[in-house]
């Protein structure tokens, strides 16, 4: 199994992407394929005994966050991602991992990789805490405009990847709306609501925003603006809640004491918070495997971004979407 890793992608590279590979390789039973600057990642190969496992792909060029995502992936051929890409399509790797521009992903994702027969979107879907374990987001931004049929395609990839992926039966599919009520909402979810009643999927109905984190679905469906919205939200509050709360106990000695005494609580809180215990975000319905890493993640999180990468690979989910579109599972 051979993971390609966008070497120059993300806030912390090259230095995390290839010191995180190093340490899934320790891990892992996968080869990585570096696709980058080769002097600059030779510069971290400070372990011997892995280079046999280990090839280089040299890219002089990087997309950066500031170019626009379809002019780079078309303009910037000798580039990490778009090397990268093109690799995985020809068939030299098995998935592709980045940390970088998130819609110049989307877009290669798109444009190089290309779809799976009969994905009409694919689907970016990151997975956040609801309470108990995690909920997968469908969609977090690949499509801010998006038809019924595509919801309806998200719902079903996304019960493929739970059930597959993340072990979990039969998982449940809510609609995000303003309300509860059957009928609510615009013209896009009352007609994605009847698409996935009468689909096979275990659709639970709408999901109001303040039951999001409530453990009450596995899988949140909505278009990719709604999506965004609601993932930059909560990582805005969780980020905003903590800072105050560390404020507040830090201002007098009672509230360092309790700090002290609650101290081991937090930590499992704020890992239950963490980005980079899930590595990154899927992008469902293409030919392979893309997996978008956070941009400001760390060695750790890009372990996990390619053990999650096995994880997709192990359990055959794109030859499961495939035999569901086969039985007509994409129902419009």
């Amino acid at each position: 199994m051979n993971i390609i890793m966008d070497a120059m992608g993300g806030d912390n590279a090259p230095e995390a992407i290839v010191k995180g590979s190093i340490e899934a390789l320790r891990e892992y039973d996968v080869k990585i394929t570096f696709s980058g600057k080769e002097g600059e990642i030779k510069k971290y190969l400070t372990d011997k005994n892995l280079l046999n496992r280990i090839e280089i792909i040299n890219a002089e060029d990087v997309i950066t966050n500031e170019d626009k995502p379809v002019k780079a992936i078309r303009k910037k051929k000798d580039s990490s991602m778009v090397k990268g890409m093109d690799a995985l399509r020809n068939g030299y790797g098995d998935a592709f991992v980045s940390a970088g521009n998130t819609g110049a992903i989307l877009s290669g994702g798109l444009f190089i990789v290309g779809r799976l027969p009969g994905i009409e979107r694919p689907c970016l879907a990151p997975l956040f805490p609801n309470g108990k374990r995690f909920s997968l987001l469908m969609d977090a931004g690949a499509n801010v405009d998006c038809k019924p049929a595509f919801l309806n395609q998200f719902a079903l990839m996304g019960s493929i990847y739970m059930e597959n992926v993340l072990k979990i039966e039969s998982p449940k599919v809510g609609l995000i709306n303003i309300g509860t009520e059957e009928g609510k909402g615009n013209k896009l979810v009352n007609d994605t609501f009847k698409l996935l009643k009468e689909s096979e999927l275990n659709f639970i109905g709408n999901i109001e925003a303040r039951d999001i984190m409530s453990n009450n679905a596995d899988i949140l469906v909505c278009d990719g603006f709604v999506g965004n919205v609601v993932l930059k939200l909560m990582e805005g509050v969780a980020a905003e809640l903590m800072s105050r709360m560390k404020d507040e106990i830090l201002k007098t000695t009672k509230g360092k004491i309790g700090g002290y005494l609650i101290k081991d609580s937090m930590k499992k809180l704020m890992g239950q918070l963490d980005y980079s215990e899930h590595g990154g975000a899927p992008l469902l319905g293409l030919k392979a495997p893309v997996i978008k890493a956070h941009g400001s993640s760390d060695s750790i999180a890009i372990k996990n971004a390619i053990r999650q990468s096995k994880m997709f690979l192990d359990s055959g989910v794109n030859e499961i979407i495939k035999e569901e579109l086969d039985k007509g599972g994409n129902s419009n």
